[in-house]
């Protein structure tokens, strides 16, 4: 799963045709550690899907500029455009039917 900094952010997602779901998380959030073994789960059972991850405390430009006001918060963007944005934890089998639905 790719780690997003500002300075990769633009090329691993922005500029990226495929669907992205960038996970906005930190380390002292429990409900971001319950999701984390969901998205790297789903990572490799959808390979037509990218995965990212954005620290929020390393990142916390990436998170004012998405309006991050809770955690965890997955953006689903594809071709440059944030199609959906869910906040907190949602189980694995939820995830996978809303990622089916955009591909």
């Amino acid at each position: 799963m790719t780690e997003l900094t500002m300075k990769n952010f633009e090329t691993e997602v922005m500029q990226e045709t495929k669907l992205t779901v960038v996970d906005f998380w930190a380390s002292w959030c429990g409900p971001c550690k319950m999701l984390s073994p969901v998205v790297e789960a789903l990572s490799e059972e959808l390979p037509d899907v990218k995965f990212c991850k954005v620290n929020i405390d390393d990142e916390q430009e990436l998170a004012m500029r998405f309006r991050i006001e809770s955690i965890p918060t997955l953006l689903f963007v594809k071709n440059g455009k944030v199609e959906k944005k869910l906040v907190g934890f949602r189980p694995k089998e939820e995830l996978r039917k809303e990622l089916e639905s955009m591909q």
